[in-house]
């Protein structure tokens, strides 16, 4: 088991809302696309990270492993979020836990991603920020709930494995606000 978490990168929507691959929209703070300032932001706090996308991204499937992320196709990706976690664990099961992050949430601190991670490596069950009181992502899971993960094929996530082990998760307080600023329309960008 590699002792430090792996980040996964949950990138196979279908962006309904936003009317286009929202991922590949370039944030002019960043003059980058959404995925890949969300991408770097991963690679610099983890040693290993899959992105999991659906077929509409392949096309940046050798950007990303050139950036040395390992890209995970979710032939299932119909199904929802819950069928991405599982793809991502999968594929990094033998880490000692996972980074569980949203692609369409690129204004999250590094230095928060590195919080959570050093809590998982610290021995933390099950981590999430928060902002002003409001549970955020990326959510943080120790390799004990791998099996759990890897059984998800709906559209709610890891929000059931969250509630069936509340009691071992460990809320971290931010200042961040990009743990709870996801992007779904155009107008949500900066």
């Amino acid at each position: 088991m590699n002792s430090s978490p792996a980040g996964i990168l949950l990138a196979a929507g279908y962006s309904r809302r936003f009317g286009e691959n929202k991922l590949l929209h370039t944030l002019d703070e960043f003059d980058q696309p959404m995925l890949f300032v969300t991408a770097q932001k991963i690679l610099s706090v983890t040693n290993k990270c899959i992105a999991v996308i659906n077929h509409s991204l392949e096309a940046y499937t050798t950007q990303l492993e050139q950036m040395g992320i390992q890209v995970v196709i979710n032939e299932q990706s119909q199904k929802g979020i819950g069928s991405s976690i599982a793809c991502g664990i999968r594929a990094a099961q033998h880490a000692s836990g996972w980074l569980i992050t949203l692609a369409d949430m690129p204004y999250i601190e590094t230095s928060t991603l590195q919080r959570l991670v050093e809590k998982l490596i610290a021995g933390a069950h099950i981590v999430a920020p928060t902002y002003q009181h409001q549970r955020g992502h990326p959510v943080g899971f120790h390799h004990q709930y791998g099996s759990e993960l890897m059984t998800l094929d709906n559209d709610i996530g890891a929000r059931e494995i969250i509630a069936r082990h509340i009691k071992q998760l460990e809320l971290i307080p931010t200042e961040d606000k990009g743990v709870i600023m996801d992007i779904d329309r155009p107008g949500d960008c900066h």
